[in-house]
């Protein structure tokens, strides 16, 4: 078994590979898939091995650590501006469905509200739990490394869908991202937030390094680690 699997609360489990998270939801109707992972094999069967209720996916956003068990599913939730990334190169995948800004999947007794939060990639999206108070924030907000080099990336976008998901904080008491830390506080958007401002006005110090054979600007900023061009 290559993943781990944790179950954060009685109707969420967070499926564990190499760095990379994604979660299944249950309500009294259905459930969800969030991500599907990066490596990870047999997702829908891992998904199903939990609940027998109808299942469906929906993707954060299309980088490849998000998408491997896509092929299990006739379709998949995503933001239309995430469809230039999730087709890149001519890559085959199940046909999307789009979710909009404010749409809410209810699963029975579970409501999820779709945010959208541009910047690491045009189409990334957040989904808040309302019933249980929880912000699944995809790669936006977390205490690891923060992708922002590359094509599709943009700061300024990120900066201001920073400020999107803090505006409607009273709604969540935790967030739970796609890599590093499981659970963090709301109070680490106001950090990462000023992070980007020192960045974005050029007052922060960085080191130079590669990632994937591109050469990036790597900001230590105790918060997090950004990655940028």
């Amino acid at each position: 078994m290559n993943y781990e699997i944790r179950q954060p609360d009685s109707q969420t489990w967070s499926v564990e590979n190499q760095g990379v998270r994604f979660f299944l939801l249950t309500g009294t109707k259905s459930a969800l898939l969030i991500d599907s992972g990066m490596t990870t094999e047999n997702v829908r069967e891992i998904a199903e091995s939990i609940t027998d209720l109808p299942l469906q996916l929906i993707i954060t956003h299309a980088d490849v650590d998000h998408i491997a068990g896509n092929d299990a599913f006739d379709t998949v939730l995503m933001h239309p501006a995430e469809y230039v990334n999730y087709f890149r190169e001519g890559a085959s995948h199940p046909a999307p469905t789009p979710v909009w800004d404010g749409d809410v999947i209810d699963l029975g007794n579970r409501p999820l509200r779709v945010i959208t939060q541009p910047g690491h990639t045009p189409g990334s999206i957040a989904l808040l739990d309302i019933n249980q108070r929880v912000l699944f924030s995809a790669d936006s907000i977390q205490d690891g490394e923060i992708f922002l080099f590359g094509p599709m990336r943009n700061l300024i976008a990120y900066r201001q869908s920073l400020d999107k998901v803090w505006a409607c904080h009273a709604e969540y008491d935790k967030v739970f991202p796609s890599h590093a830390s499981l659970p963090l506080e709301p109070d680490i958007i106001p950090d990462l937030m000023g992070c980007m401002d020192q960045i974005l006005a050029g007052n922060a110090s960085f080191r130079t390094g590669e990632k994937f054979g591109m050469p990036i600007k790597i900001y230590e900023m105790g918060t997090a680690v950004f990655l940028c061009d």
